[in-house]
């Protein structure tokens, strides 16, 4: 069972990102504040979750959360600060949105940047430790997934819909047959024989 936050007397919000390691589209980060009685028995690291039960939790996390968002980095900037600060410059962003400001931030992974002075912790796999984290993890995840399958009818040879963007055979052979789209990032090795394509 998942514990609900690291400072039970905290006003104590969770955060994670999705697509980090994506070719294209968006990394998507989130921050939730869940109620200090919130409990759930399915809620869990999102990639330990189908896509379904992702959807109904989403659904959930979002009735009841005290305060959540999401926040999608785009390529362009991606390619201009690199993804890491990316990913953290989308969690400040997320918590910048919440209805109030946190007491203390729980961070999944082991990298973040002080957002004003308040207090934070970094934990490595988070998402399968602290429900809020996991609550975040599920909504960047499935905003995400939400954002890359919009995109697929716009660009149906690369199969977002199926692979949200990740380098998969697939979505690697669409790249060589087809070349990048303005939603591939262009700071990122898209094809492995190649170190730079012409855009």
């Amino acid at each position: 069972m998942l514990k609900l936050k690291i400072n039970t007397h905290l006003f104590e919000c969770g955060t994670d990102e999705a697509g980090r390691g994506c070719l294209a589209g968006p990394v998507t980060a989130a921050a939730v504040v869940l109620p200090d009685d919130f409990s759930h028995p399915f809620l869990t690291d999102s990639k330990q979750l189908s896509e379904k039960k992702r959807r109904e939790l989403k659904t959930i996390i979002e009735a009841e959360a005290i305060s959540f968002a999401v926040t999608h980095v785009m390529m362009e900037e991606i390619d201009q600060v690199n993804i890491l600060n990316a990913s953290i410059l989308g969690m400040h962003r997320s918590i910048d949105k919440l209805s109030k400001k946190p007491e203390f931030i729980a961070i999944d992974g082991n990298r973040f940047k002080p957002y004003y002075k308040i207090p934070y912790e970094c934990v490595v796999k988070g998402d399968g430790k602290f429900l809020h984290i996991a609550a975040a993890s599920i909504l960047a995840k499935t905003y995400r997934d939400l954002y890359m399958e919009h995109l697929h009818d716009e660009f149906p040879v690369y199969n977002w819909k199926q692979n949200k963007g990740y380098p998969t055979a697939e979505h690697r052979e669409a790249i060589r047959k087809y070349g990048p789209t303005p939603f591939h990032r262009k700071s990122f090795r898209l094809l492995p024989e190649q170190l730079k394509l012409k855009f």
